[in-house]
């Protein structure tokens, strides 16, 4: 008898398991927002992923001279080797 009792808790298991984890978990998210309160959003919260990055590369660039660049023969120089050198011109 005992055997057919735990082969039906086995079966209707998942049936009792999810409202009692449902119900655990409403009730628990209930009382953590409110022992918590509503957070207030801060300026940085407020800005989208994309502002953030925008802003970001423009404090980066802020204090660069952007007019002085490489000139390419330079850029040349560290240029990958290529196999065999075949495609690098020789310089003179």
């Amino acid at each position: 008898m005992l055997s057919v009792i735990w082969a039906a808790v086995r079966s209707k298991a998942p049936y009792v398991t999810f409202p009692v984890a449902f119900v655990v978990g409403l009730v628990g998210y209930h009382l953590e927002w409110f022992l918590r309160g509503d957070p207030q959003p801060t300026a940085e919260e407020e800005k989208s992923i994309s502002e953030q990055r925008e802003d970001r590369k423009l404090q980066e660039i802020a204090g660069k001279d952007l007019t002085k660049v490489v000139s390419l023969k330079d850029k040349l120089e560290f240029a990958p080797r290529a196999v065999l050198n075949r495609n690098r011109p020789e310089k003179s």
